[in-house]
């Protein structure tokens, strides 16, 4: 398995990145997690910031679509 940190702009409904952590690195992952949730809310970016955990990043893209696809490419299915 792999621990992702995904950051999702929300006012943009775009990606903002992904960063790939390995289960070794889970607290790193959570602190930047947080670092980057705390910065979003001061300075009112309107961003998600999740951890989410899967075995590559083509299942993830397959599990969470809403990060990676626009509102026409998620209607089309």
């Amino acid at each position: 398995m792999t621990i992702f940190l995904v950051i999702y702009d929300r006012h943009r409904g775009e990606l903002v990145s992904i960063t790939p952590y390995t289960p070794s690195e889970r607290a790193r992952a959570e602190h930047e997690r947080l670092e980057v949730e705390l910065d979003s809310v001061n300075r009112k970016l309107g961003r998600e910031v999740v951890l989410l955990e899967a075995d590559g990043e083509d299942d993830l893209r397959k599990t969470h679509a809403r990060y990676f696809k626009n509102l026409r490419e998620l209607v089309a299915g």
